[in-house]
């Protein structure tokens, strides 16, 4: 609009009019469209970015989040996939909405249980008697209807044989180590000390009388 090209028609004030309406629409929406953006904040999910698991022994899969608006088990929802090592779709681990639904078919039956609790923003599961085949990624999603954006969680789990020690158990059992050996030590240096402390007195004991046995003029 260009209300200034026609001031001076007759129709000119209803033009002006028409084009300050436009400005206001288009100023209104653009408003909503901002009010809108600041209401839609991501839904925050925390994992560990690894896990470890012994073969055959149970694993809980940590995940927690938090949302700018109330929970609810109606507007809270957890989806929890598997992606194997193995290149191929994504399959289904859990879902939990109101109450859970765990697998009935595939690899995860009679393996993933609930252990979570929506009202205190975890989401978590456990997995039972793991084998090698559960070895891949896991991705807790979470929802909180309209806080439905955000970034999914993503765990690692790897299924060992045996448990393997990790550089803080490492260097726990040298400290460990080391001051077990010094406890040692100054253990046996206390003894020795207290061996050599008695047999001192008992020579100071015996001593006198030895002297009273070989002096002639003592009778």
């Amino acid at each position: 609009c260009k209300p200034e090209e026609n001031l001076q028609s007759p129709h000119g004030k209803g033009q002006i009019s028409e084009c300050l309406r436009v400005h206001v629409d288009v100023f209104s929406v653009s408003l909503g469209c901002a009010a809108g953006l600041l209401q839609v904040r991501g839904i925050e999910i925390f994992t560990s970015s690894e896990v470890e698991a012994v073969n055959g022994t149970h694993v809980r899969l940590k995940c927690t989040f938090k949302s700018v608006h109330p929970l609810s088990p109606k507007t809270v929802s957890v989806s929890w996939n598997f992606r194997s090592l193995i290149p191929g779709p994504e399959e289904s681990v859990f879902y939990y909405q109101e109450t859970a639904y765990p697998p009935t078919h595939g690899r995860f039956k009679d393996h993933a249980v609930w252990s979570g609790d929506i009202m205190r923003g975890d989401a978590s599961i456990t997995l039972h008697e793991v084998p090698p085949t559960f070895n891949g990624t896991y991705i807790c999603q979470v929802r909180n209807t309209p806080d439905v954006h955000g970034k999914n969680g993503e765990i690692v789990l790897k299924v060992v044989d045996k448990a393997t020690l990790s550089e803080i158990s490492i260097l726990a059992i040298a400290v460990g180590g080391a001051c077990g050996v010094i406890l040692l030590i100054l253990g046996i240096v206390v003894m020795v000390r207290c061996y050599r402390r008695r047999h001192m007195d008992t020579d100071i004991e015996l001593h006198p009388r030895e002297k009273e046995r070989k002096d002639p003029t003592v009778w």
